[in-house]
């Protein structure tokens, strides 16, 4: 029996992944979240296991045996102490986690490569590269493509001119609230090369769904050159 048992739960197990169903971020940031969720998500199996096996434990050992009344035992400290305590260790130890990285997420460089002033309005969106005096803005046929270099602290200014909006990118584990009269700073490092689909989370209105965006994350020479094409572009003489 327990080696049809053990035989059982490598099976199950040979199906998991430690990614437990979410991706692990392109950003630096977004890796620092799914750590917490991969770390509290194997102490959930843990304790479940436990739990669980407490339970099948009590129902094969003390499972009634002709007995008018099983024999009743109350008032152990010790393990009520036990029960208690684990529980609440288990929950600070968390906490402690979800506070560290929390801060780590949300925390500002004091210096960052790139600052882009971005701004959500019905029902598009703008990024301005604030250092290389550049503008991207979508149309309503054309999303626009945000241009970051890989490895290099990025901030982003958001800002919005009339409703709520919500930046979120799926792929960077992030999403951040975008409210008229209030600026959202917040600084992201991504990872890895690639191009990855952002959108508007927050409904706003009757062209929500079109408020769609493009980041493309470059190495940081072809970021250069994509600045210097974009700066000479508007510097060239109209015709």
């Amino acid at each position: 029996m327990r080696r049809v048992s053990l035989a059982l739960v490598l099976i199950v197990l040979s199906g998991c992944s430690l990614d437990f169903g979410s991706p692990r971020g392109a950003t630096r940031q977004g890796r620092d979240i799914f750590g917490l969720w991969q770390g509290s998500m194997i102490v959930a199996l843990l304790v479940a296991g436990l739990v669980w096996g407490l339970i099948l434990f009590a129902i094969l050992r003390y499972r009634r045996r002709n007995d008018d009344l099983p024999t009743q035992t109350q008032y152990i400290l010790k393990i009520e102490l036990l029960y208690t305590i684990v529980p609440v260790v288990i929950v600070a130890v968390l906490f402690a986690f979800s506070w560290r990285t929390q801060t780590e997420v949300d925390a500002l460089a004091r210096d960052p490569a790139v600052t882009i002033d971005v701004k959500g309005f019905q029902w598009q969106w703008q990024f301005r590269y604030r250092d290389e005096d550049i503008t991207v803005t979508g149309l309503p046929d054309k999303e626009p493509t945000m241009v970051l270099p890989v490895n290099r602290t990025v901030r982003l200014n958001l800002t919005s001119p009339d409703v709520i909006h919500s930046f979120y990118v799926p792929s960077f584990l992030f999403k951040r609230d975008v409210i008229p009269g209030v600026t959202n700073k917040v600084d992201i490092t991504v990872r890895d090369k690639g191009t990855y689909t952002g959108k508007c989370a927050e409904f706003c209105g009757l062209d929500h769904t079109n408020m769609n965006f493009a980041v493309k994350a470059v190495s940081f020479d072809d970021y250069r050159s994509w600045v210097a094409e974009r700066q000479s572009e508007r510097s060239e003489p109209t015709q």
